[in-house]
């Protein structure tokens, strides 16, 4: 019985020192004049990391010559960033390439085949968040054309 009530008011004592730790580090953290000047630059870099988008330009659309060379040249590499590792970034490239793809359905039926499911799942997540980026910014376009005609 003692033993019990021992273990638990050592339970207790650890309970309390650890959340008197955080605290003060905590506190320690907030007061470190550096603090909310890393913090704001943090978000601002996050900020601009999402508002960013895709980094390689699109080519001209009609010219057909362009968009062959960028669509090769997006597909050998992010195949070559796959390989090496950098699936972010080789997915970012393959769905450049999706997008200037004149017949997308089947390049992902092929990649599909190719690409590791965890990788293709990831590319389609990808495309996804361009579709919404390009949904929105027609949505922007046919309300500020209805702003205007009003």
């Amino acid at each position: 019985m003692e033993i019990s009530k021992t273990i638990g008011i050592a339970a207790g004592v650890a309970g309390t020192l650890f959340l008197g730790y955080c605290i003060y580090f905590d506190h320690k953290r907030r007061k470190d004049p550096d603090f909310k000047k890393k913090l704001r630059e943090r978000r601002k870099a996050k900020k601009a990391a999402a508002s960013a988008g895709p980094r390689t330009t699109i080519p001209n659309l009609t010219d057909h010559e362009e968009v062959q060379r960028f669509f090769l040249q997006e597909i050998q590499t992010g195949e070559a960033l796959i390989s090496a590792g950098d699936i972010e970034n080789g997915v970012e490239h393959l769905a450049n390439a999706i997008i200037v793809c004149g017949q997308p359905t089947q390049l992902l039926q092929v990649l599909q085949q190719t690409l590791p499911a965890q990788v293709f799942a990831l590319l389609i997540t990808r495309m996804r968040q361009y579709g919404n980026q390009a949904g929105e910014s027609e949505r922007s376009k046919i309300q500020d054309m209805n702003d205007d005609l009003e």
